[in-house]
């Protein structure tokens, strides 16, 4: 088994992690605090230790500041490892809007958020082993539509022809595991159905048997910044080169069943 460094234990990672765990790999992980269990990110020795010893390396933290904090402060080190495999979790929105058109990994990095797309183009110049993982809205268990309902927080915003793409957490770490015998690379991991937001909200209230949102614009919506820059691009986002190149196939291919899986 091998022996994982994970830059970010966020959601999506720690999912990766206790997959990777019941495996019977070794899994050290950074977190800003060092919280049991974990690696502070600024101490530097014990995360160099970490990097001689492991076999894969995974960053999940995205930019901050203008800058990505981790090639900012172990790039080198990082670009030096004797690891066989280092993964990036990138995000879909380097592409931009599509004006809801499908894109693949070959099309143009135009995201909004100029420092993620400098991220994204500095990891995958690092390594020769680099997998790069161009994620879409993450869903699943305690972070999804359901949640949202539950808590009063979801919107159903009329803005006809919208498009998004997402993913179950449990399908980024199929994709990654995939990864480890597949070629390094630019692989979009996406679930095989993307449709507008309302549906997923229209879904859930069924599910859950509860009243659905009224319909809003943009603006009566009261969205915050984020949630609001959601709405400004438009795109179908295709998964085909993982599923030729590594071999993946999301268990939740669309939003009925990943919802299912979720509650």
């Amino acid at each position: 088994m091998g022996q994982m460094l994970i830059f970010g234990m966020g959601y999506a990672a720690s999912h990766l992690a206790d997959r990777l765990t019941a495996r019977g790999w070794e899994v050290a992980g950074t977190t800003r605090d060092g919280r049991t269990g974990s690696i502070a990110f600024a101490d530097d020795l014990s995360v160099l230790a970490a990097l001689r010893s492991a076999t894969h390396i995974l960053s999940s933290v995205p930019p901050a500041d203008g800058a990505d904090p981790v090639l900012a402060r172990y790039g080198d080190a990082i670009a030096l490892a004797p690891a066989t495999w280092t993964g990036y979790f990138s995000s879909t929105g380097v592409y931009g809007d599509a004006e809801g058109a499908w894109v693949d990994e070959s099309a143009p990095v135009k995201g909004r958020r100029p420092d993620r797309n400098a991220a994204d183009a500095a990891w995958e110049c690092l390594r020769g082993d680099i997998r790069i993982f161009r994620l879409p809205g993450i869903y699943g268990p305690g972070r999804s539509i359901l949640d949202r309902i539950s808590e009063g927080r979801a919107h159903r915003i009329d803005l006809a022809g919208q498009v998004f793409s997402r993913v179950h957490v449990d399908d980024i770490a199929g994709g990654v595991i995939a990864s480890f015998r597949g070629p390094a690379g630019v692989y979009n991991l996406a679930d095989d159905e993307p449709c507008h937001q309302n549906r997923l909200v229209e879904w859930g209230c069924a599910m859950l048997g509860a009243p659905l949102p009224p319909l809003q614009s943009l603006d009566e919506a009261g969205l915050s910044p984020a949630a609001r820059a959601f709405y400004a691009e438009n795109r179908r986002v295709a998964n085909g080169k993982a599923k030729r190149l590594l071999g993946w196939n999301p268990r939740y291919p669309g939003f009925r069943e990943g919802l299912a899986a979720s509650g």
